[in-house]
């Protein structure tokens, strides 16, 4: 098993960043849509394998559309070497799924924390989650007759979260100015 990302990525443990890490995701648009919202909010993407579709799909790069080059991508063979580096900098590790037990707003999110989302099928494996207990996280929803948020959805929710209580959203620079 390699312990380094599969692409040569100085940024895999920066910690003046916000991570996505996206556990062995199946469909490519939600990728995407992860990939675009990773490269306007200056946040790092990991996509651990095995991946449910070839990086260079092209439905992954349409919802990508013109800003892959923005993105920074570390790709993983596991999680494993990508948690014990992020810990052992002392980053935060914030597990979600809709088998948390606290809610996402309720967490104190620092820089160069990681927000860790398992796949649309299944999400994170149980074991995995009784592995950290205090660090999954739900997302409330209050409705009703709906069992889970959309992969994409979830991670724009908790990224935008953690970038105001760090104060990344005042950092943005409008395109045009």
């Amino acid at each position: 098993m390699n312990d380094q990302p599969r692409s040569n990525a100085s940024y895999a443990f920066d910690r003046d960043r916000l991570h996505i890490v996206l556990v062995e995701p199946r469909i490519p648009q939600n990728t995407g849509n992860i990939a675009r919202l990773c490269a306007a909010s200056g946040a790092i993407l990991h996509l651990i394998h095995p991946l449910g579709f070839q990086i260079t799909d092209r439905h992954l790069r349409r919802a990508g559309i013109n800003c892959w080059d923005a993105v920074r991508i570390c790709e993983w063979d596991s999680i494993a070497p990508l948690e014990a580096g992020a810990l052992e900098r002392g980053a935060g590790w914030h597990l979600f799924s809709t088998r948390g037990a606290v809610p996402y707003h309720t967490v104190e999110f620092r820089r160069g924390d990681y927000l860790v989302l398992g796949q649309e099928t299944g999400g994170l494996d149980q074991q995995y989650i009784d592995r950290h207990p205090g660090r999954t996280l739900l997302i409330p929803m209050p409705g009703q007759g709906v069992r889970s948020l959309n992969l994409s959805t979830s991670a724009g929710i908790v990224l935008y979260e953690a970038m105001r209580q760090t104060g990344l959203l005042n950092t943005h620079t409008p395109a045009d100015a």
